[in-house]
């Protein structure tokens, strides 16, 4: 048995889906979290299983996005695999005047409903009193209360679920309504219910309503529901006005004989609201906001700094306790400079993504998020952007895919393809690493003001950076494309809530688990493929370096010839030709070779160039192979100037690069699936990697 769970955004879904079906879905306490359908099992009790369906948030069957899209295709395409044969609405006991809407429409749509009334415990302490045996009578419809974040109240829940659904099958035939849609131009409801065998009247004006959103139907299908709109002169605004009242008519009708407030609630200024006064104010909102974020990125360099030291000279001495103790060939060299390598450049990073992820978790928990993306409207929107765009874009700190997945949460066309276009700008996860590696570099661990991080406030400043350039690739978008539509911001602001522990948790581990095991995966087998090509080249030319070391070793013979050989044969390699291949291209960014096969390496992934260097400057003699990857990175020099290699002019060019270039397929892979094209994805690439270069030669330049 399919059972559908929906319901207005924030209003616990996805918690209560968390808590039935024991995965894990990403909540927060925002909108646009859930903008695609989920689907798990849960157990009812030892005879009874159900799988379960968590539609996206959405304040009626009136779609204007995308996600809300799903929810009505959902619930109107009886051919479909995820068809359910009962819908849970839950609701936010505590504003169950606008819940109470969603619900009576799907009530006529004639699918049996379970309505949960959930963080009663909010109502309760806000004096709202429900007669729920009353208003269960008034709907014909199960009701329950309950907590989703509490397991004991999910448990009973379970027990009244089972019980619900054996009582009433599942039927679409109904005669009676919550409103009539016969009174909404009964004429065309009949021919669209004839046509269509549609047994459900109610359906039979959604199909009215909706047929340019009825995906479901075929071209004969859509053709016949234009046509009898088109005949009867269906104006879907205008009804979609005259329903939506009426609806609310009835809804006051219904609260007033089963809603008592236990206090004026109207004159008592809430909690939520207070803090709101002041984190929501037009000056220090924004200073507030811009405090948090110095304060991530401070306890992101401040707090990672021991444990990643711990990591990386830990991995320093396995690579040389495999060097001393294996006999030595090609195995342990593979071993110790490909493999070891690779892991040593995923795992250093593991304590900066957690307290990122960290903070974020936090701040999606506690409510805080609507109200960045509340404040944020009046910033966008200069730029063809709204506040709903805050989501994909904070949600690009995390990995622009499910960020690109969440502008399904726009509404507006225009709006939700520049959001597209811009969101990899964020700096996400992947590019964490890059500038972690690179600013311990460059970057002094000084501190401004003898309390803050220099380090930190140059990695705030790449985040910084990388928003300001969404900003304006956004500006520019919205002066080429000319479109129409208008939008405006209708949200609610969440109450504010105590972050669930259990979840925080859950989204750092879940966060950690992906960079190490997805990131990871491709990192070690491109670190393997490396240190192959690296190690070996043409024979003439692997050949040729060998007597370039004896050579110099004969006119200084104080250097080390292990050294000597290992880089000169580094160069006559297979990587080396590829790097020195495209060396006249990046020379004038200020990278040699080396950087340049890092480059190459990580288009298919960004995080794929510490990877990459971590093997490529692990080939080398056997003392260089104790040292830690920072300290041979610092001692790498360039010949020609006889200078370290990563100055601060080489460093910032390199991070200014990785901020702006497209180097992820698998986001170039979602923005194809989002706009259903290759145009945008090849314009994205172009405009990215340009934009990239141009910015780093413009940063290397000046600065060297």
């Amino acid at each position: 048995m399919k059972i559908a769970l929906a319901g207005n955004p924030n209003a616990g879904k996805s918690t209560l889906f968390n808590q039935l079906t024991g995965l894990h879905q990403k909540v927060g306490n925002f909108p646009g979290v859930t903008v695609d359908k989920k689907t798990g099992i849960c157990k009812l009790n030892t005879a009874q299983s159900i799988e379960l369906i968590d539609l996206p948030g959405t304040y009626s069957l009136y779609p204007k996005s995308l996600d809300e899209v799903i929810v009505l295709e959902t619930l109107l395409n009886p051919q479909s695999k995820d068809y359910p044969d009962w819908v849970v609405l839950v609701a936010d006991a505590s504003n169950l005047k606008r819940n109470l809407l969603l619900f009576t429409q799907i009530k006529d749509l004639g699918l049996p409903v379970i309505l949960v009334l959930n963080q009663i415990d909010q109502a309760t302490e806000k004096g709202i009193l429900i007669d729920t045996n009353k208003l269960s009578t008034l709907l014909d419809t199960p009701i329950i209360t309950l907590n989703a974040r509490r397991s004991e109240e999910v448990l009973h829940f379970k027990k009244f679920l089972a019980q619900s659904i054996l009582q009433k099958p599942n039927t679409q035939t109904q005669d009676t309504y919550l409103v009539n849609p016969y009174f909404f131009n009964p004429d065309l409801i009949k021919t669209i219910q004839k046509d269509f065998e549609l047994s459900n009247a109610y359906q039979a004006w959604q199909y009215a309503h909706h047929f340019a959103g009825l995906h479901f139907l075929d071209k004969a299908g859509k053709d016949t529901l234009e046509s009898s709109t088109k005949a009867h002169a269906f104006d879907s605004i205008h009804w979609q006005s005259r329903e939506t009242m009426a609806r609310y008519e009835i809804i006051d009708d219904l609260l007033k004989q089963t809603l008592k407030q236990g206090k004026d609630t109207e004159n008592d200024s809430s909690f939520s609201e207070k803090i709101d006064a002041i984190l929501t104010h037009k000056i220090a909102g924004y200073l507030i906001f811009m405090g948090v974020l110095f304060l991530i990125f401070q306890a992101i360099f401040s707090w990672a700094s021991y444990p990643m030291n711990w990591i990386d000279t830990g991995f320093s001495h396995i690579q040389g306790l495999v060097k001393s103790s294996l006999p030595a060939g090609a195995l342990t060299d593979l071993l110790a400079d490909g493999i070891i390598a690779g892991v040593g450049g995923v795992v250093i990073f593991i304590p900066q993504i957690a307290i990122l992820f960290f903070f974020i978790a936090i701040l999606e928990e506690s409510g805080y998020m609507a109200r960045v993306v509340y404040m944020m409207d009046k910033v966008m929107r200069p730029f063809g952007l709204n506040g709903k765009s805050v989501v994909p874009l904070i949600s690009g700190v995390a990995c622009a895919i499910p960020a690109i997945l969440a502008t399904r949460n726009i509404d507006n066309y225009k709006e939700r393809l520049i959001t597209i276009f811009v969101t990899p700008l964020m700096s996400c996860s992947a590019r964490l690493p890059v500038y972690a590696i690179l600013i311990a570099l460059v970057i002094p661990p000084q501190h401004v003001l003898g309390v803050f991080s220099l380090q930190g406030l140059v990695l705030m400043g790449m985040y910084l950076l990388g928003f300001v350039m969404a900003l304006a690739s956004a500006w520019l978008m919205k002066v080429l494309l000319k479109t129409p539509e208008r939008s405006f911001l209708i949200m609610e602001l969440p109450s504010y809530k105590y972050p669930k522990w259990s979840n925080v948790r859950h989204e750092v581990s879940e966060k950690v688990k992906v960079f190490v095991f997805e990131a990871g995966k491709i990192i070690i087998a491109i670190s393997i493929i490396l240190w192959v090509l690296a190690s070996y080249g043409p024979s003439e030319a692997m050949e040729q370096a060998a007597q370039k070391a004896k050579k110099s070793m004969l006119q200084d013979p104080s250097q080390n010839y292990e050294d000597l050989l290992a880089s000169n044969q580094l160069e006559a390699s297979y990587a080396g030709h590829f790097g020195k291949a495209i060396e006249p291209a990046i020379a004038p960014l200020g990278y040699d070779w080396k950087i340049g096969i890092a480059l190459i390496t990580s288009f298919a992934a960004r995080e794929v160039f510490v990877g990459t260097i971590s093997t490529i400057y692990s080939i080398g003699s056997e003392e260089e192979n104790f040292s830690t990857l920072k300290e041979r990175l610092q001692k790498e020099k360039n010949p020609q100037t006889g200078k370290p290699r990563f100055t601060l002019a080489v460093g910032l060019s390199l991070m200014i690069y990785y901020a702006f270039a497209m180097q992820c397929m698998s986001t170039l892979a979602a923005v194809y699936r989002e706009t259903k094209g290759f145009k945008w994805v090849f314009l994205q690439f172009l405009y990215m990697t340009s934009l990239a270069y141009i910015a780093s030669l413009i940063t290397f330049q000046l600065l060297s």
